[in-house]
């Protein structure tokens, strides 16, 4: 399983600060939605410049004009961009046909998705990496829970990312089921000691692969 860090509603200078202790670390970096908002998509290129090695997601939240902010996003740098799963087919088409051009790739968003109708059709557009995302109003009333995994339960062959308050009480139940890449956000960047929770983190995962 691999670590996507998601940077988000930082300054810059906290942003690679946060990188500098703990990128040794993680895998993927995230920009984050709000991050682009405030800075534009510069930050993208500026925190690739100084990471070229590293895999670098926009969190785009694509879900209309998919042509023209696929092409933002890996003019800017991006590896991977993220298109909403309840955008329109054309959008999502748009943002994958990019994709393939630039030898990049698309991660479909399912925030509020529940019908797995959808996944099916996702699945027939040819996406192939999907982010089950438990969103920032949906953690007020609640925390993660496993049973959200249902939803990709018929489509084994996604690669599943998984985001939502992620922290070092509820990551144990995450691992548990085997996503491909674990986001987190807050329970990293939003602490004085970031890099000791990021090592903590990344032994309980190391941990459970080692033991199942």
């Amino acid at each position: 399983m691999k670590i996507q860090l998601a940077l988000d509603r930082l300054s810059i200078g906290r942003c690679f600060q946060i990188l500098n202790e703990s990128v040794d670390l993680i895998d993927w970096i995230e920009v984050g939605t709000g991050l682009i908002k405030q800075y534009g998509v510069g930050i993208i290129r500026e925190i690739k410049d100084v990471y070229p090695d590293k895999i670098l997601v926009a969190d785009m939240k694509t879900c209309d004009a998919g042509k023209y902010e696929t092409i933002q996003a890996f003019e800017a740098g991006a590896d991977i961009t993220t298109v909403m799963a309840f955008s329109t087919n054309k959008t999502i088409l748009d943002s994958i046909k990019i994709a393939k051009d630039y030898k990049k790739r698309v991660m479909i968003d399912l925030l509020g998705m529940n019908d797995s109708r959808r996944l099916k059709g996702l699945s027939a557009l040819g996406v192939d990496l999907v982010s089950l995302h438990f969103g920032k109003d949906m953690q007020q009333e609640g925390e993660i829970q496993k049973d959200m995994f249902f939803l990709i339960k018929a489509f084994p062959h996604f690669e599943v990312t998984v985001a939502g308050g992620i922290n070092l009480e509820s990551l144990p139940r995450i691992v548990e089921q085997k996503p491909d890449t674990i986001i987190i956000g807050s329970a990293i960047t939003g602490v004085n000691n970031c890099r000791e929770v990021t090592v903590r983190m990344k032994e309980m995962i190391d941990c459970y692969e080692k033991c199942h």
